[in-house]
């Protein structure tokens, strides 16, 4: 078989991969982690500049939602300091267990991780300033169900900072999020948005 066949197949079994992941509402898997963790993905929705819009400052209790192998829970980790706590909830074993070894290896303890699908109700009430769900939400096959657990476990006037990136194949259009968001109950707090990515702030609104 010749390069060139050896090469388009390999770009065919990619292709198809991505499709059953696009269309078969699965989750990144933890092989796929590169996809995640790359300069790209940090030039356009970097970990600081997502602490930043989400507003979170030291001592705040915070959610990573599906949190994967930790891009995001680390650095808030260390924003919040040992006054604050994130919990870090995702389905997958495997990326949760990247997570334990960075976290072990970075001596942070003020780290709760959970194994949990949005939505199934694992999530404690009113008990976070912050939620943050980034590239998240295509992949969770009951979204509003999960947007309406996130709602309930924000304290008054909680964040839910929303990010999508683009070639994401789970990317959720800015107009169909502001639509779940506002049957979910949130309202509207701020947009910061580009070519390639976009973060909307949500406010948790009263009931």
């Amino acid at each position: 078989m010749s390069a060139l066949w050896i090469g388009l197949l390999v770009l065919g079994v990619f292709a198809s991969l991505l499709m059953v992941w696009r269309y078969g509402g699965l989750p990144c898997p933890w092989w796929l982690v590169p996809l995640l963790e790359n300069p790209y993905v940090e030039s356009v929705a970097g970990a600081s500049t997502l602490i930043e819009r989400a507003g979170i400052e030291p001592g705040m209790r915070v959610l990573d939602a599906g949190c994967g192998p930790g891009r995001l829970t680390l650095p808030v980790a260390r924003r919040l300091g040992p006054n604050g706590r994130v919990l870090a909830l995702d389905l997958q074993p495997r990326m949760l267990q990247i997570l334990a070894r960075r976290v072990r290896e970075a001596g942070l303890a003020n780290v709760e991780i959970v194994r949990a699908r949005l939505g199934d109700g694992a999530l404690p009430a009113e008990a976070f300033d912050v939620a943050l769900l980034v590239t998240v939400l295509g992949e969770i096959p009951l979204r509003l169900t999960a947007l309406r657990e996130i709602h309930r476990s924000l304290r008054p006037g909680g964040v839910l900072s929303v990010t999508e990136v683009l070639p994401d194949p789970h990317y959720q259009p800015l107009a169909r999020v502001r639509a779940l968001a506002s049957e979910a109950g949130f309202r509207e707090r701020s947009l910061a948005s580009g070519w390639l990515s976009y973060t909307l702030d949500l406010e948790r609104t009263a009931g």
